[in-house]
């Protein structure tokens, strides 16, 4: 899997945090980076985590081993590209790429949103971080070709890179 988060070899503050939160509070911080409650369960069950590196690699390991249905969870948790949860500072955040777009765009956009989600079932997923609304509009116009086999290993990978940059941000904070 592509590595999105920083590499850091050291035990930080905001790590130790996480170790030491109780367990329904990181419980909570980890539904907030992926919707999956096996994925969560995994990583809460593996705490303390000596280095974030060990966290990212603990994730990725987790994330290869989902079933199709724990993926479906796990998408559950992201809006549609272009239409990000209204108060929701993280998917705003992540879809910046969209916010400028134009409306011709934004009506692109929903429509292949549309047209995705009625082939696989399922929102168009990607790593929208650092993305441009023509970037992510050129690659849901790429991958709407795939078989539902290759888009989810295709999801399985962007998820696994939204949920290193999560990660990266729950580390960030260094009290709760």
């Amino acid at each position: 899997m592509a590595t999105e988060a920083p590499v850091t070899s050291r035990t930080t503050p905001g790590l130790a945090r996480f170790n030491a939160l109780p367990e329904p509070a990181a419980t909570a911080e980890l539904h907030e980076a992926c919707a999956s409650s096996a994925w969560g369960s995994e990583l809460l069950a593996q705490r303390p985590f000596t280095t974030a590196d060990a966290l990212y690699a603990a994730s990725d390991a987790v994330m290869a081993e989902l079933t199709a249905d724990d993926l479906a969870e796990a998408m559950a948790g992201h809006p549609p590209i272009g239409r990000p949860k209204p108060g929701d500072p993280t998917s705003s955040r992540e879809q910046a790429g969209m916010a400028g777009a134009s409306a011709e765009l934004k009506a692109e956009m929903l429509e292949l949103n549309l047209a995705y989600q009625d082939k696989f079932g399922h929102v168009f997923l990607i790593c929208a971080t650092g993305r441009t609304g023509e970037q992510m509009r050129d690659a849901v116009r790429d991958r709407i070709g795939n078989s539902p086999e290759q888009e989810r290993e295709i999801v399985r990978t962007e998820l696994g890179k939204i949920n290193r940059i999560r990660l990266a941000r729950i580390l960030e904070e260094e009290s709760a």
